[in-house]
């Protein structure tokens, strides 16, 4: 074969190759896909609708909304993974109960696991990966928190004199308010840009809320509310995030008192709000979808989970995502239609996405944790269903879910919506 020849046969091979993004859409029997996926309605920590309905309980009406909605038979339901981070002894004896509640039987295995504002993702991909490996052939990741019922000084234990004489390790207990002003100021972000980023994040989300793109999403669940000022317990059936409010702008939120600082950016109204809720997820192989005829949502491909600086805990979405696109096949950036970037603080979800070059339009199009709320242990899973509902309904495939992670950590996953 002569030089030209070679060129030409190189060129050839060059041209018809497949690109990261179009490997990434081809459909394999192995592919371990989501066929159903659901949250709650998140409400105010203290004050909404689940303020006196115990995590466990969330859990046990997502499960059952999720086993209702995919048809599957509970049976066929090896293990159910819940991520949660406020409760004592890591709420394992209680989602246990929750799943039995639900309609699962005894033979679905039950645990809890805690990786902090990524406990809801980090279930879903140890259930993912539980898959791939042939451990289990189906199993469910899900995320819950009662804020209102477990949040507070207790969550975090005193440091013993050996952590608290290790530099590193001490800074693991400063607070995240208290660090994210910190690395707010030190990083140059300032008040008026977060103050748009969260009003922008309200906006959408009121907007997103009034056209009905949550509901496909969410599941309504019926409980006890006490009325804090009459002192009546009545039955209500929540439906709807209620931290979401109208009128938000950059204005109304620059005249909001600074709440870690005397001149600090940091505030109520451009970080995460306290709430309750819960979500979950079905996973199981390609093959065994079609054979039980389930509806195929979409499918995980691929997570990553990095260690950052603790003192610098807001940026691990920055370090976690480039992982993430590389293990996913190479993408880039241009290759993910919507990145769902979890608005702990206004300062940190921004400064990750300038530093990584994001389209803002491509970031939490319908809003995101500022404008109604972050669960702890729940958010990594909810995020599975904000993004899949929303891919789908605008007929684009590719998805990443992430956020930052208390003590110094990010995470963040790969997704296809079909």
């Amino acid at each position: 074969m002569g030089a030209l020849e070679r060129l030409s046969q190189i060129s050839g091979q060059i041209s018809g190759s497949k690109s990261a993004r179009e490997k990434l859409l081809e459909k394999n029997p192995d592919d371990i896909v989501v066929t159903a996926c659901l949250r709650t309605a998140f409400t105010k920590g203290g004050k909404g609708g689940f303020k006196d309905t115990q995590a466990a309980d969330l859990m046990a009406g997502a499960l059952k909304g999720l086993l209702e909605r995919s048809k599957i038979d509970p049976s066929l339901v090896e293990d159910v993974c819940v991520g949660e981070v406020l409760a004592p002894g890591g709420g394992a004896t209680e989602m246990r109960a929750a799943a039995l509640v639900a309609g699962l039987p005894e033979t679905a295995a039950v645990r809890t696991l805690n990786r902090q504002c990524s406990s809801g993702l980090q279930a879903c991909v140890d259930v993912a990966n539980q898959i791939r490996t042939g451990m289990i052939e189906i199993g469910i990741g899900a995320g819950v928190e009662s804020m209102s019922l477990q949040y507070g000084p207790q969550a975090v234990t005193e440091f013993s004199e050996l952590l608290e004489s290790h530099p590193e390790a001490a800074n693991c207990k400063v607070p995240m308010g208290v660090l994210s002003e910190d690395m707010a100021r030190d990083l140059k972000i300032s008040r008026a840009d977060q103050d748009a980023f969260a009003a922008a994040s309200y906006q959408k989300a009121l907007k997103a809320q009034q056209a009905g793109l949550f509901d496909e999403e969410i599941h309504p669940l019926t409980v006890k509310f006490t009325d804090p000022k009459s002192g009546e317990t009545k039955t209500v059936t929540v439906n709807k995030d209620d931290g979401i409010r109208p009128g938000i702008t950059a204005e109304s939120l620059g005249k909001i008192r600074p709440a870690f600082a005397e001149n600090g950016s940091i505030h109520a109204g451009n970080a995460s709000q306290i709430s309750d809720g819960a979500a979950a997820v079905l996973l199981m192989r390609r093959s065994t979808a079609e054979r039980l005829g389930q509806t195929v949502l979409g499918k995980f491909v691929a997570a990553s989970v990095v260690g950052v600086k603790p003192l610098l805990m807001g940026i691990g979405p920055w370090k976690a995502i480039p992982k993430a696109l590389s293990l996913a096949g190479g993408l880039t950036n241009d290759d993910v239609d919507i990145f769902e970037i979890n608005e702990a603080f206004a300062s940190q979800c921004l400064w990750c996405a300038n530093e990584l070059k994001i389209p803002k339009e491509k970031i939490n199009p319908k809003g995101g944790a500022i404008a109604f709320g972050h669960p702890l242990g729940c958010t990594g899973a909810r995020q599975v269903s904000t993004l899949l509902y929303e891919l789908r309904r605008r007929g684009q495939k590719i998805g990443v879910t992430s956020m930052c992670v208390g003590t110094g950590m990010g995470m963040a996953a790969v997704w296809v919506a079909e």
